[in-house]
């Protein structure tokens, strides 16, 4: 898979998963200027129609060893100056064990590799949160949960207090 299939599977995940709460995916917009200058292009850019509210998105595939090790930091150090809600999603067997332990620390990476069928499994559940957190759609993020419930106060079985109990008389004085 290349780079830009692998944004192409990603873009068709959310297109899939996510346009019936109102979000419209596009791919390689422009963005204004990069760390150093550079005329920045996102890979995938989410806008939530009815707020307004966007996420970027930048895709990174590597399946054998290569050259992307040494674009990571600074893709994460440019997203992070963009002002605005960001992803780095990334999949592959080519990053190094340095790398991916960066990527697993990092709070806006999602490891993601959407299945041929485009639903919602373990290995889509990074990006789904990172989706969850930029449009505020907890339920994505709470799968179903109940809320926590304080259980009732009054003891089930109260055991008496008194000397057959362990507690002599002195202890209620």
């Amino acid at each position: 898979m290349t780079g830009n299939e692998y944004a192409d599977l990603i873009a068709a995940y959310l297109v899939k998963n996510f346009s019936a709460r109102g979000i419209a995916v596009y791919r390689e917009i422009s963005l204004g200027k990069t760390i150093i200058g550079k005329n920045r292009h996102v890979d995938i850019f989410v806008l939530h129609t009815s707020t307004d509210n966007a996420l970027a998105i930048e895709c990174k595939f590597q399946d054998s060893a290569g050259t992307v090790d040494e674009k990571i930091p600074y893709a994460i150090q440019d997203m992070n100056a963009m002002g605005m809600a960001v992803c780095l999603a990334y999949a592959g067997n080519g990053f190094s064990e340095g790398i991916l332990h960066m990527l697993a620390g990092c709070p806006i990476a999602a490891a993601c590799l959407p299945p041929p069928t485009l639903e919602p499994t373990r290995d889509t559940r990074e990006l789904d949160v990172a989706v969850a957190m930029a449009f505020k759609w907890w339920d994505l993020a709470l799968q179903n949960r109940k809320p926590f419930v304080l259980p009732s106060l009054a003891p089930v079985h109260a055991t008496p207090i008194g000397p057959a109990h362990g507690g002599g008389t002195d202890s209620l004085k």
